[in-house]
């Protein structure tokens, strides 16, 4: 930054003086912020299926996740689930509140497609929630839970949301919620 400034604006400037016009400008870096632990204590846990597990075939393992959308005067949040064998997004949704209502309806849209051997997600408050896994467990299907506190745990869904926020969301500073829908939609079409 100070060799930019140096450039462009011929003005001679260290990286205190860079950082305190940065703060000054709201510029800020994008990186992954850590996320809060939302888990209930004594919530069904279950273990991670997922090891060294090798996906073969279709709706051989599923996997969900949850993420946060930021709009200019609140948040958006979105669900989806993807196939670990295609790496496609089999179903997504948006709510306007942190709750368990967009993850059950992403999860309804999934199993309209199928049903997956392992249902795989994190350890947050939603997916120990029974409303979320005994319609897997009924459908046949076993439930895998990434281990507390371990980033990698749900890899692929991790991927996505850094694909969907550096290629859209953070490009995009949707302002009404409505827009950032519809900018979502186009997104996840492709």
């Amino acid at each position: 930054m100070p060799k930019r400034l140096q450039a462009r604006c011929n003005l001679d400037a260290g990286w205190d003086a860079a950082r305190a016009h940065m703060r000054e400008m709201g510029i800020e870096a994008i990186y992954p912020r850590r996320k809060p632990d939302l888990s209930q204590p004594g919530s069904k846990v279950f273990p991670c299926l997922l090891g060294s597990l090798e996906t073969t075939r279709p709706n051989q393992a599923w996997a969900i996740g949850m993420t946060y959308i930021p709009i200019r005067t609140s948040f958006l949040y979105m669900a989806a689930i993807i196939g670990l064998y295609s790496r496609y997004v089999l179903s997504w949704k948006l709510g306007g509140a942190l709750g368990i209502g967009f993850a059950l309806d992403a999860c309804s849209g999934a199993r309209k497609l199928g049903a997956p051997t392992i249902m795989n997600s994190d350890q947050g408050s939603q997916f120990t929630s029974p409303e979320y896994f005994e319609p897997f467990l009924e459908a046949g299907s076993r439930i895998s839970m990434g281990h507390r506190g371990r980033a990698n745990g749900n890899i692929f869904i991790e991927r996505l949301w850094r694909r969907v926020k550096y290629e859209n969301v953070y490009l995009q500073d949707y302002q009404p919620p409505r827009e950032a829908i519809r900018g979502l939609r186009g997104h996840m079409l492709y």
